[in-house]
């Protein structure tokens, strides 16, 4: 029996969550909190959960600032983050921080169900937001010779743009930091997403990170 611990403050949608979870076979719901705050003090060394289903969008202590806590402290709780939020940065943000999960609020039962068999068997999960592929890429042991190949290709314009691409910051923001135009941040990126075979900005996070060009 694998123990899931709520962090959402909003305790109706948290309630109904509880009473799914434990419904399952195979997970039982710890304890519920409201925030960050609220989950470090209720948290016992002793009893850990397993798993944390976490909101982003919280008072006092954002889903941020606790899903870097818990890497921080509990490193073997999995952090799987549950919001209405499927943007590139919230995406990324979660990631960086050390979330090994993300799925959006809309997400039906089933697929809940899914999502904390594989954080708890595979230790990831991500639904079509993120690419499994991607995902398994970054958490997985493989062999990197494809990918440091790839790496070795870009100009130091096109890995300077990578690095701050796995940042909070805008495109606008990144060609402000280069110095250059908005259209030619536009360059690279094409560029970067043909040379590598990538479609997507978080794709190029994900190239990142298994390339260990930046670490979470």
């Amino acid at each position: 029996m694998y123990k899931v611990v709520l962090v959402d403050d909003h305790s109706l949608l948290r309630n109904g969550l509880a009473n799914l979870i434990d419904s399952y076979d195979n997970f039982k719901v710890l304890f519920e909190a409201d925030n960050g705050k609220d989950f470090i003090n209720q948290l016992d060394t002793n009893n850990l959960p397993d798993v944390v289903l976490m909101d982003i969008t919280m008072p006092e202590m954002d889903g941020f600032a606790t899903a870097a806590w818990i890497k921080e402290h509990h490193p073997k709780i999995k952090v799987l983050a549950l919001s209405m939020m499927d943007d590139d940065y919230s995406i990324i943000k979660m990631l960086k921080s050390g979330a090994r999960g993300y799925v959006v609020k809309n997400t039906k039962a089933k697929e809940l169900l899914e999502a904390l068999n594989e954080i708890v068997e595979k230790g990831f999960y991500f639904n079509e937001q993120i690419s499994n592929k991607i995902a398994h890429s970054v958490y997985s042991p493989s062999d990197k010779t494809t990918e440091n190949n790839g790496l070795m290709t870009l100009t130091n314009k096109e890995t300077e743009f990578l690095v701050l691409a796995c940042s909070e910051k805008s495109y606008k923001e990144i060609a402000e930091s280069m110095f250059i135009s908005p259209r030619t941040v536009d360059t690279y990126r094409d560029s970067l997403f043909q040379k590598l075979n990538i479609k997507t900005r978080v794709g190029l996070v994900m190239f990142a990170i298994k390339t260990g060009l930046v670490k979470l």
